[in-house]
């Protein structure tokens, strides 16, 4: 059974050095939690979430010295940069003067039609794109009235009347992001605008939580949103540090079919014959092959007595015992060494892979 996803055609939009919609790769992004104004620690941690896998970043512009900021911060990364802007239309204009690749706005915190205007000729002057973000949380209370409560419905025809403010201002380089912490509300507004744009859309549930129930909503919300072919880039949004974004967002987009390449690290569960702290070592692993532009499939097994045979399906694999391990190969025990040269074995092992 072919279980290929068939993209929705989306209009192409170019960010930075990236290229998103009409077929493009859906792109990873993530956003800084450091303070924008805080220029080297900004950077480190752009150069970080870069080499996890982090394609496109937003950071915070709260104030002119963040906006100014993104000028020196761009020198030092070389991902597409987007600055998030809630409500002075002259922070928009600053982040674009400064070199934000794209900008972050909802139109309806923006004020007057004329700040509005200002900030659509910035863009338009650049060549650079903007992304019309809409928030179940920030819904007008007249669509709330119209659909009785939050809806899906509501939250569609808010993010179509933002992105038609600036059609009417005469540009349309634009993303859409409609976002709820709801996450099969989510779901539907993103089946429903689908049917009635071709923007690309980025896609996420806001406020998803902490690293667990976060990592679930998320899961869940984007593998149905993405698996309609509904999507060009996504955030996994957890609260905590913003790598395990990126490892999720790698995972689910790997797990859709949607990514190939990367190194795929499955492990059993642990029970009564585990003889190694299998949890730690399962992580370290992941960690461990993070940097390794490999398409293999890495297995971490509890114990030697079933792990050759449970590792068979993979490439490579480690199994655990009381002070040593083994080094598995396509099912087969290829090498015993001691537990603490188990990682630095492994690799070894990658580093110098060949078939």
């Amino acid at each position: 059974m072919d279980h290929t996803i068939v993209r929705k055609d989306t209009k192409e939009i170019q960010i930075g050095n990236r290229v998103i919609g009409n077929g493009h790769p859906i792109l990873i992004q993530s956003m800084t939690n450091t303070q924008t104004e805080d220029i080297k620690g900004t950077i480190e941690q752009i150069q970080r979430l870069t080499a996890a896998g982090c394609e496109i970043i937003r950071c915070a512009v709260p104030t002119m010295e963040a906006a100014q900021a993104i000028e020196e911060i761009k020198k030092g990364i070389t991902i597409p940069l987007v600055a998030d802007i809630h409500f002075d239309y002259r922070l928009a204009i600053a982040a674009m003067e400064h070199g934000a690749d794209k900008i972050r706005i909802n139109p309806g915190n923006i004020g007057s039609k004329e700040r509005i205007r200002a900030v659509i000729e910035a863009a338009k002057d650049r060549g650079i794109p903007i992304r019309v973000g809409v928030n179940s949380g920030s819904l007008e209370q007249d669509l709330i009235e119209k659909y009785h409560g939050v809806t899906a419905e509501g939250i569609v025809e808010s993010a179509l009347d933002k992105v038609r403010i600036i059609e009417e201002l005469g540009y349309d380089n634009l993303v859409i992001s409609i976002k709820s912490s709801d996450v099969l509300m989510c779901v539907r507004a993103h089946e429903l605008i689908a049917k009635q744009t071709v923007y690309p859309l980025h896609v996420g549930i806001t406020e998803s939580g902490t690293i667990t129930s976060g990592n679930i909503k998320s899961a869940i919300g984007l593998g149905m949103i993405l698996s309609q072919g509904i999507g060009d880039t996504i955030r996994v949004s957890l609260t905590g540090d913003p790598l395990e974004e990126i490892k999720s967002a790698k995972i689910i987009l790997r797990t859709l079919g949607l990514r190939k390449g990367g190194i795929e690290v499955v492990s059993c569960p642990t029970c009564g014959r585990t003889q190694i702290d299998l949890i730690s070592l399962a992580n370290q692993v992941e960690d461990l092959v993070s940097d390794i532009p490999l398409n293999l499939k890495v297995a971490v097994m509890g114990c030697v007595v079933n792990g050759p045979g449970e590792a068979k399906e993979a490439d490579i694999g480690i199994a655990g015992g009381i002070g040593e391990g083994l080094l598995i190969k396509h099912g087969e025990i290829y090498k015993k060494v001691k537990e603490e040269e188990l990682l630095p074995a492994l690799r070894y092992e990658l580093l110098h892979w060949s078939e």
